[in-house]
């Protein structure tokens, strides 16, 4: 069985090249967000692919459709495995970006960002929204509705969103986190284990596993705990 865990690696080059260097490819994925692409650039993602990593490029299009079409190219033909939109970009947006990797042999998953796990819902309320999980829910439609694959999370959301969207959609679920463990900047965490059992596809992980003193032993001990 494939694993469902997606190691953020937020960290410069160097680090990441060395902490991907301790990984085993067939224990997890890789997630390239901002701020390793924009001091690395697109060469990082080749570098990382050669080491037997699929890649997941973490950086959440969100402009007008022309722009964000060519943007999936461009990050198409790094030939990532997975790559996210902002799914409150609309329709129009969205179907754009799914219609830019017509044709191509391996397409990427095109996987839609609901709201960050970051956010609570004081936070969501102060930009006009009301309920969290009834934006995730509608968000989620909207992006089934427009061909994407899947979108990103919390856990607290997955069973909903696969009762209504069904169990082939996929869903991200970030945030993951012990219960013992700082919450960082997170808001909506879960533990792995609980992620899992909820029906969430795959489980970005960043911290608990980049800030370990021994990361390849954390990333196992998080295997046991959903195996």
């Amino acid at each position: 069985m494939t694993s469902p865990i997606i190691v953020a690696l937020d960290l410069e080059r160097d680090l990441a090249l060395d902490l991907a260097k301790s990984l085993d490819p067939n224990n997890c994925r890789l997630k390239v967000g901002s701020q390793l692409f924009t001091s690395a650039g697109p060469g990082v993602i080749e570098e990382l692919s050669t080491l037997g990593f699929d890649i997941f490029l973490d950086l959440k299009f969100h402009d007008i459709p022309s722009t964000v079409a060519q943007s999936v190219k461009a990050a198409s033909n790094l030939g990532v495995w997975m790559l996210n939109i902002h799914t409150s970009g609309g329709s129009a947006m969205m179907k754009a970006a799914k219609e830019a990797t017509t044709g191509l042999e391996e397409p990427p998953l095109i996987i839609g960002v609901t709201m960050l796990t970051s956010l609570n819902e004081k936070d969501v309320n102060e930009v006009g929204i009301k309920d969290i999980s009834n934006q995730v829910l509608s968000l989620a439609s909207l992006a089934k509705k427009n061909s994407l694959d899947g979108i990103v999370c919390s856990a607290n959301d997955v069973i909903r969103v696969k009762e209504l969207l069904g169990k082939n959609f996929v869903t991200i679920t970030p945030g993951i986190r012990s219960f013992d463990s700082s919450k960082d900047d997170q808001s909506r965490v879960s533990s792995a284990r609980n992620a899992i059992e909820k029906g969430a596809d795959y489980l970005v992980i960043g911290r608990p596993i980049t800030k370990s003193t021994n990361p390849m032993e954390s990333l196992d001990t998080i295997i046991k705990e959903i195996s």
